[in-house]
């Protein structure tokens, strides 16, 4: 992105993956098999980017706050017109969905209804 380079004896600014802004105004989509000549030399490759290894404890309690927190929210959000309790249940099944991804039945050894208020 911001590469400047010549197409078609006109200069652009590389502004996507197929597309580039010229310095003239306008954009215009480049083909990729298009030749074109760099205009400030060689475009710098990034880096490979790492993967990063989280632990699973560290998921876990930091899930559990924010889990508590958006059952805050949802309270405070939803008027208890009959829609509290199931929203509560979906938030509750979305926890789970979350746990069961990361192969835990729970955080802390309890149901995941269990917290609930």
């Amino acid at each position: 992105m911001g590469a400047r380079f010549e197409f078609q004896g006109k200069v652009y600014v590389k502004t996507g993956p197929i597309a580039a802004t010229s310095e003239e105004g306008g954009q215009r989509m480049i083909p990729r098999y298009a030749v074109l000549r760099p205009l400030d030399g060689p475009v710098p490759v990034p880096s490979p980017r790492v993967p990063r290894i989280l632990d699973e404890a560290t998921v876990l309690s930091a899930f559990e706050p924010f889990y508590q927190a958006c059952v805050g929210v949802l309270e405070g959000a939803v008027e208890d017109d009959g829609r509290l309790d199931g929203a509560r249940r979906e938030l509750s099944l979305a926890r789970d969905r979350f746990l069961a991804a990361l192969g835990n039945g729970d955080s802390a050894g309890t149901p995941a209804g269990a917290q609930e208020k």
